[in-house]
C-alpha cells in the first residue's frame, strides 16, 4: 500500500476512495479499498490506497485522536509512504474540533510540519480564497451551513478556525503563489515554521499544482479534491501503473435512507417524491418509540421495485425544535441507532442496492452492516461513488454527503447500483 487515508466519516471516506481510484487522465488512479473502520487483519496486497472511513467527526475529542491514531498504526503498517487526513469540504468542526486536535496528533507522530490544510472540493463548489472558504459563490457561514445540527460553521476563515482547535501555528499559502507553480508551492511549504498551512485552490488545476509540490510530505489533509493530484506522484515514478474504477454493481431489491437535513438533500427528496414512494419520519415518534425501525422496512419491502425512500430531513427550525425538547447529542444517537436497526433489516429481508444520505446517517449504517473491505466502482455523481461490498450476500451502497448530488440523484443512484 502506498498512500494511506483516515476519514472522519463514512461518505467522505468514499468521496475520496472514489478521487483516488479515478485519479486523472491519461495516468489513471491507484487501486483503491475503502475500509469500514480500523482493519484487524493486513490489507490484500494489490492495494494501492487505503481509505480507513471512522466515525470520528463528532464524537469526543479524545475518541477521536485515539481512533485516529489507531487507524495511522495500521496504515503505516501496510507500508504506506503518505498519509492523508480527510475532513468535509465545507470543514465540518466545532470551535474546538475535532479537525484541529486530530491533525495535530497525526503531525506530531509522523514528525510534520509545513501540513497543507485544504478542504477545497471545486467539483462541488467549494474553493479557497484568502484562507476563507467559499460554497458555489457564498461562503461558508452564508451557505447554510451555519444551521448545521452538530457542527454549525459560522466563520468562513479557516486560518481563524483551525487556531482555535490546535495549539500549533497556521499559516497561509495564496492563490498567487499557487498560480507560479508547484515549485513555488514547495519552496513556501519548505521554508514555513508553521505546522498547518491554509493553502488556497479555487480549480482542480490548483488541486493538481499543490498535489505535486508535496510528493515527499508524509501527511496532508484536507476535503477529498486535495487527492486529485496524488496517484500521479506514485505512477510517474513507477510505483503504481494507475488504474480506473470500472464498473460494478448487485442486482435486487432496493432501498433509500435519507437522515441528512441539507437544503441539497431536501430538494432531492422533494423531486423524488413526484415519482417515486416516500416515507417521512416523524422523529417526535421516534423519540417516544411509537415508530417502530419494523414500520421503515415494510413500507420498504411494499414498495419493491418502485425507489422506495424513507427520510427524517426536517427544516433548521424544526431540528431545532427537536433538540430544545430532547437534546441535539440525544436526538443524533437516537436516529443513528434508528436508521442502524432499518437498514439490517432491511439487508437481511433481502435489500441488495441502498441508498443513505447524510454523513452520521451513512455512518450509523455501514458500522451497524459491518461490511469489510469495500471495492470502488464509477462516479454516480462528484464525490459519490458505487461501493460493492463482497461477502457471502454482496450489497452495492452509495452514501451521499448531505449537500452532495445533482437533484435526481436518488434515481441515478439507484440504477448505477444495478448489476450491468
Amino acid at each position: 500500500m502506498l498512500l494511506g487515508v483516515i476519514a472522519d466519516d463514512f461518505t467522505g471516506a468514499s468521496d475520496i476512495a472514489n478521487t483516488i481510484s479515478k485519479g486523472v487522465a491519461p495516468a489513471g488512479g491507484l487501486r483503491t479499498a475503502q475500509f469500514l473502520g480500523v482493519p484487524k487483519g493486513a490489507a490484500a496486497v494489490d492495494i494501492e490506497a487505503g481509505v480507513v472511513a471512522l466515525k470520528s467527526r463528532t464524537v469526543p475529542v479524545e475518541e477521536a485522536v485515539s481512533d485516529s491514531l489507531r487507524a495511522l498504526k495500521w496504515l503505516l503498517a501496510q507500508g504506506c509512504q503518505q498519509i492523508v487526513f480527510k475532513y468535509c469540504s465545507t470543514f465540518d468542526s466545532t470551535r474546538i474540533g475535532n479537525i484541529g486536535p486530530v491533525g495535530e496528533a497525526l503531525a506530531v507522530a509522523l514528525g510534520a510540519k509545513g501540513v497543507v490544510v485544504c478542504p477545497a472540493f471545486p467539483g462541488a463548489g467549494r474553493t479557497i480564497y484568502m484562507g476563507h472558504l467559499f460554497v458555489q459563490d457564498r461562503l461558508l457561514n452564508e451557505s447554510g451551513m451555519q444551521n448545521h445540527p452538530l457542527t454549525p460553521m459560522t466563520d468562513p476563515d479557516i486560518r481563524r478556525w483551525l487556531a482555535l482547535q490546535t495549539k500549533a501555528t497556521v499559516g497561509h499559502i495564496g492563490l498567487a503563489t499557487v498560480r507560479k507553480g508547484m515549485t513555488a508551492v514547495s519552496h513556501a511549504l519548505a521554508t514555513t515554521d508553521d505546522t498547518f498551512v491554509i493553502v488556497d485552490a479555487t480549480s482542480d488545476e490548483d488541486l493538481i499544482t499543490i498535489g505535486s509540490a508535496i510528493t515527499d510530505h508524509k501527511l496532508v489533509t484536507g476535503g477529498s479534491g486535495i487527492a486529485i493530484g496524488l496517484p500521479n506522484n506514485f505512477i510517474s515514478r513507477g510505483l503504481a501503473s494507475g488504474n480506473f474504477g470500472g464498473q460494478v454493481g448487485v442486482a435486487g431489491p432496493e432501498a433509500i435512507l435519507a437522515g441528512s437535513c441539507s437544503g441539497a438533500t431536501r430538494g432531492q427528496i422533494d423531486l423524488h417524491k413526484e415519482n417515486h414512494p416516500t416515507l417521512a419520519i416523524d422523529v417526535d415518534k421516534v423519540m417516544s418509540g411509537a415508530t417502530k425501525s419494523d414500520d421503515i422496512v415494510e413500507f420498504i419491502k411494499l414498495n419493491n421495485g418502485k425507489a422506495p425512500l424513507a427520510y427524517s430531513s426536517g427544516t433548521p427550525d424544526e431540528v431545532c425544535q427537536m433538540q430544545a425538547k430532547y437534546g441535539r447529542e440525544e436526538v443524533a444517537a437516537k436516529l443513528d441507532d434508528f436508521f442502524a436497526d432499518v437498514a439490517r433489516k432491511l439487508v437481511q429481508s433481502g435489500v441488495k442496492r441502498l441508498v443513505v444520505a447524510g454523513g452520521e446517517t451513512s455512518g450509523a449504517v455501514v458500522s451497524a452492516l459491518d461490511l469489510g473491505a469495500l471495492t470502488i466502482g464509477q462516479e454516480i455523481d462528484p464525490g459519490v461513488p458505487v461501493l460493492v461490498s463482497h461477502g457471502d450476500q454482496p450489497i452495492a451502497l452509495a452514501l451521499k454527503s448531505g449537500n452532495f448530488g445533482s437533484p435526481d440523484f436518488f434515481t441515478k443512484a439507484i440504477e448505477r447500483l444495478n448489476a450491468k
